[in-house]
């Protein structure tokens, strides 16, 4: 499927765990100012984590201005007009990652435990299924078990872990954690054997 008739389908409506109806569009560049204060309202211990200074609204406004749904293709959840959740698929378009997606999350903290993640990296995982893609990485900092544990609810597992290895934006070290997700599930593999 092309990514034109992916993007069609935009938006989505669907529904939280806890009954909140919102809505999952990609990221425009009118989102501006409202995806800024959606990055600002994350709690300063996990902005440390991240691998840009989204606080400062240049980073965002270069992201609104560049937007490259074939490279990265940011899913927005909205709850009216307030963003309350981010992820991205961001793809290599040559070489020999051309086949992995990377997916990031965040959620923003007044609607954790809804589902939000869990909406956004399922929908993901179908667009990159849509696309072509075979595998998806996340990468995440070793203190970040609830991310990870959420995730692995999705199929992902851990591939590698590696001490000490990347370090926050105060320069202090983490526990670097790839996990990864194939795409094909065992009834598309049987099948495709028929």
């Amino acid at each position: 499927m092309q990514l034109n008739d992916i993007l069609e389908q935009y938006p989505k409506h669907e529904t939280l765990r806890d009954g909140t109806p919102v809505a999952v569009r990609p990221l425009k560049a009118t989102d501006e100012k409202a995806f800024h204060a959606f990055f600002c309202a994350l709690p300063e211990t996990e902005r440390l984590l991240f691998k840009h200074r989204v606080t400062e609204p240049k980073v965002i406004r270069e992201w609104c201005k560049k937007i490259d749904y074939g490279r990265i293709l940011p899913l927005l959840v909205l709850d009216g007009k307030q963003i309350i959740g981010d992820a991205s698929l961001h793809q290599t378009l040559g070489g020999w990652k051309r086949h992995i997606g990377r997916i990031s999350v965040a959620v923003h903290p007044a609607y954790r435990q809804r589902g939000v993640a869990t909406l956004l990296v399922r929908e993901l995982i179908d667009v990159a299924r849509n696309v072509g893609l075979e595998k998806l990485e996340a990468e995440f900092m070793g203190e970040q078990e609830g991310a990870r544990r959420a995730f692995a609810g999705l199929g992902f597992r851990e591939l590698l872990r590696l001490p000490d290895y990347a370090r926050d934006m105060q320069a202090l070290p983490h526990d670097y954690v790839l996990m990864g997700r194939e795409l094909k599930t065992d009834e598309e593999f049987t099948a495709a054997g028929d």
